[in-house]
């Protein structure tokens, strides 16, 4: 993917304000178009993989709890602070860390997807839910139990074995596969895994010759 950015505009495009133009007839082509209003809650909108909705916890299936090894690094790289995570580790070697406590309140939450792309086992996601409005504080407040719960809801509902689904932010777009932790090494398409991505600048030094 290439992405390519705007010409700088010349002299005749600041005299005759091409911007606003061009933001008029865009105006006067939609002011005859058909509404595409959806009538909601009739009419459900097509949810994309990637959608940044509920928080939840990924169960593993082996241990029966959370995936979570308590690295913090969703905590720290949160830029709403709403993550709250507390754990413990035995004293006996080769023990893994405990989850004693993890919560996020979701309030606070700016659904950047930070802590899914830094999760380096996939322990977080933000899944594809998006109807979960309360009239209250306490339930957007999830425990570490509620985000183990809107786990299992979400999975209920996929049309897909739960070990194939993939989230977007599972796989960050980007990075080379050598560059990813053993869990984050998933099987995607070569578009997704935007290793070939070509970006910013750079984007020039790829172009053919008749378009440099």
């Amino acid at each position: 993917m290439q992405i390519r950015y705007k010409p700088r505009r010349g002299l005749l495009g600041t005299i005759f304000q091409i911007e606003i133009l061009q933001g008029m007839g865009l105006t006067l082509k939609r002011l005859f178009s058909r509404p595409i209003t959806r009538q909601y809650p009739d009419e459900k909108p097509r949810i994309r993989p990637g959608f940044r909705g509920q928080h939840a916890l990924v169960r593993d299936p082996a241990t029966g709890d959370c995936k979570c090894v308590g690295c913090m690094r969703c905590a720290m790289v949160c830029p709403s602070r709403c993550i709250r995570i507390r754990s413990h580790k035995d004293k006996e070697p080769g023990s893994r860390r405990m989850i004693d406590c993890y919560r996020i309140e979701a309030l606070r939450c700016v659904y950047c997807g930070f802590c899914e792309e830094v999760c380096p086992v996939n322990a977080i996601v933000l899944t594809e839910v998006f109807e979960y409005s309360s009239y209250d504080r306490p339930s957007l407040y999830f425990t570490k139990e509620q985000l183990l719960a809107n786990w299992d809801r979400f999975a209920a509902q996929l049309d897909m074995p739960v070990d194939v689904y993939v989230n977007p932010f599972w796989r960050p777009r980007g990075l080379a596969e050598r560059d990813l932790p053993a869990p984050k090494r998933l099987p995607v398409p070569p578009e997704w895994s935007g290793e070939q991505q070509v970006v910013g600048r750079q984007w020039q030094r790829h172009l053919p010759p008749e378009h440099a």
